[in-house]
């Protein structure tokens, strides 16, 4: 494993450990609102301390971008962080939740971690090294037919026009697809694309440590990652479409 790799890893599970304690007692747990269907609790503010806490011993130079706390430092290495993706799950009991953790060299992810404390599932993946879960390499999925793919979705929260439009193409492809999952965590449904769970993904409107460490894991695992039109600027719009090279094709002709 690449040390920077492992240090994540590290990072990471030390961060599981606050969010499992948490767990255990949940009517404890303090709950902010961001917006709508957007919260974040002290627990997602301590996970991201001690992920920070652990990067920062290990690369003092290293710039961070971190859900809770925002960017600080400049550096050509860069840790993008969430330290739960899938909150409202998480404050719920539901174990569908992740910390995800990158690395941007010069604006391009080369590590990239996504850990589930809930089932201890640790997903990490090196640039040109492959993508693994729990220390197996994952692969995309083969299936190929519309009518065999599970598609994960992700739209922000509202009710402007474009979210009913992204919201009448969920319902469309429920229609022409095995199912639509939408989990509500981002990160999960990425991973989930590289080990074959889901085939396709389409997402709207996410922020870049959504992101991040699903670019990486799909990339690695044979998958491919664009914008709805087939462009690269998934990383600057939050929106995406990732999956095998089939349903990738299916879903980006979809309209």
């Amino acid at each position: 494993m690449h040390p920077m790799l492992n240090v994540a890893v590290k990072a990471a599970r030390a961060a599981g450990k606050i969010i499992n304690r948490a767990e255990l007692d949940l009517d404890q747990v303090k709950i902010g609102v961001k917006g709508p269907n957007d919260f974040v609790t002290e627990t997602d503010q301590a996970a991201e301390s001690v992920i920070i806490d652990v990067l920062k011993q290990a690369f003092p130079d290293h710039a961070i971008l971190a859900e809770e706390s925002g960017a600080s430092g400049k550096s050509d290495y860069e840790w993008v962080i969430d330290p739960i993706d899938g909150t409202a799950n998480f404050i719920h009991g539901y174990p569908h939740y992740a910390i995800s953790i990158a690395l941007r060299v010069h604006g391009h992810v080369q590590q990239a971690v996504v850990y589930n404390p809930a089932t201890n599932d640790l997903f990490t993946a090196s640039k040109g090294e492959g993508a693994f879960l729990n220390n197996r390499r994952i692969r995309v999925s083969k299936r190929s037919k519309p009518n065999e793919f599970l598609v994960g979705f992700a739209f922000p929260s509202g009710q402007n026009e474009g979210s009913l439009g992204v919201k009448r193409k969920m319902l469309a492809l429920t229609e022409s697809t095995a199912g639509i999952r939408k989990s509500g965590s981002a990160v999960l449904d990425l991973a989930y694309v590289a080990c074959g769970r889901l085939d396709g993904y389409m997402c709207f409107g996410l922020k870049p440590w959504d992101l991040a460490t699903g670019v990486l894991l799909v990339s690695e695992a044979g998958g491919l990652i664009t914008d709805p039109q087939g462009n690269d600027t998934y990383m600057e719009t939050g929106n995406a479409v990732a999956g095998n090279p089939k349903a990738l094709q299916y879903l980006l002709s979809f309209k």
